[in-house]
């Protein structure tokens, strides 16, 4: 199976782990050539969240989500690190139930593989409060490299 499209779902958790999700990301797409499509799903409270703080003045109902992923934490960094690199790499954003988007970009950017990252859990939290992680794997149309923090659990 050939990997043309690689997506890396991010959202603003992954600040703190955003050069590692890069180098993955870089051992998968910058032997085969590869395009990056960095990917950031977010909420409508989340974008009210950052409405202010990103300067933007469009109402929710009038945003380029695109624009919005472009501009939100760590998206900047890893573009960064795929541009130094020479990787093609693209920013698409989506606004929405953060797992159904993301599952939906990777099929709308015909995905070869996707990586996303989260954080170590224990089965009690993800009972009570899902895993947005979870509900893209299952779900995901194609294979999905899981990059966890590797920190204990406290």
């Amino acid at each position: 199976m050939a990997i043309d499209t690689v997506l890396l779902a991010v959202g603003p958790m992954d600040t703190v782990r955003a050069p590692e999700l890069a180098e993955t990301v870089l051992e998968i797409a910058e032997p085969l050539g590869a395009t990056v499509v960095i990917g950031h799903a977010f909420t409508e409270d989340e974008y009210e969240d950052v409405h202010d703080d990103l300067g933007l003045e469009a109402r929710v109902d009038d945003i380029d989500p695109d624009e919005v992923a472009a501009r939100r934490a760590p998206v900047p960094e890893l573009a960064e690190r795929f541009e130094e690199a020479g990787v093609d790499y693209e920013i698409k954003g989506a606004l929405g139930e953060v797992s159904t988007k993301v599952v939906d970009m990777a099929i709308d950017v015909d995905a070869d593989r996707m990586v996303v990252g989260g954080r170590r859990r224990s089965p009690a939290e993800k009972a009570v409060l899902g895993s947005v992680s979870q509900e893209i794997i299952l779900q995901a149309p194609c294979p999905v490299t899981y990059f966890r923090d590797l920190d204990v659990m406290e």
